[in-house]
């Protein structure tokens, strides 16, 4: 005998709490901010998250706040005052082989962030290693003799510049000049300043594409 509607496992409420805390006004909303069809919320709603695909449970659970394991303990629960028959048992083995695919891919996230911050690392003293062979011994050097000029250090310097650069990251401003303060870009190294005031440049800052890293160091200039 067909189960009622009434029979029918509904978690809109629990739902609707996790897309207020989310700030997500609307089913529809959440359909737009995660990119899946209204059928998969309906879906979730109604306790059938073995019907839907990994890739579409991952985004809701981002869009929730929630992991996919704990997306799935909560919206995967039966009417359990139901005999478990046939689509009852074939429901809970969807889940189990979900859950067992949630600690696979969570595994295979895992080992892939270790990879990819060793290929970086890698990658960055391949591009470092003039300096790091060649500067303890300038730097030695330049201990044992004090008056070594310093002209013949900076070119040791340059594999940082350029790794620096490989990574997006630009300078703001020049040591030594001179500038009309801007408090989006200029930080002043004692006091206040004003909008528009002359300044020299002490320090240089640094923005990596469009977000801002460090504000240039400035002091005013007394006229």
């Amino acid at each position: 005998m067909a189960s009622s509607s009434s029979d029918q496992v509904d978690h809109s409420p629990a739902l609707r709490s996790l897309m207020a805390q989310a700030n997500i006004a609307s089913y529809r909303a959440l359909s737009q901010v995660c990119g899946v069809p209204r059928s998969a919320i309906d879906s979730l709603r109604q306790g059938q998250v073995g019907r839907l695909r990994v890739d579409v449970l991952q985004r809701l659970g981002q869009a929730l706040g929630l992991s996919l394991e704990a997306l799935v303990d909560r919206f995967s629960s039966l009417n359990l005052s139901q005999p478990i028959g046939g689509s009852g048992a074939e429901a809970l083995g969807q889940i189990k082989a979900l859950r067992q695919e949630c600690d696979r891919l969570q595994t295979q996230l895992a080992t892939q962030a270790v990879t990819v911050r060793q290929q970086v690392q890698q990658e960055a003293i391949a591009q470092l290693e003039p300096w790091l062979v060649q500067w303890p011994t300038a730097a030695h050097a330049a201990q044992q003799k004090p008056d070594l000029s310093a002209q013949k250090l900076l070119p040791l310097v340059r594999p940082v510049e350029t790794l620096v650069q490989s990574w997006g990251v630009t300078p703001i401003e020049t040591v030594g000049a001179e500038v009309s303060y801007n408090p989006q870009i200029h930080q002043p190294k004692a006091g206040a300043l004003s909008p528009g005031q002359p300044v020299r440049v002490s320090h240089v800052g640094y923005r990596q594409g469009d977000r801002l890293l460090y504000r240039a160091k400035v002091t005013p200039i007394q006229t």
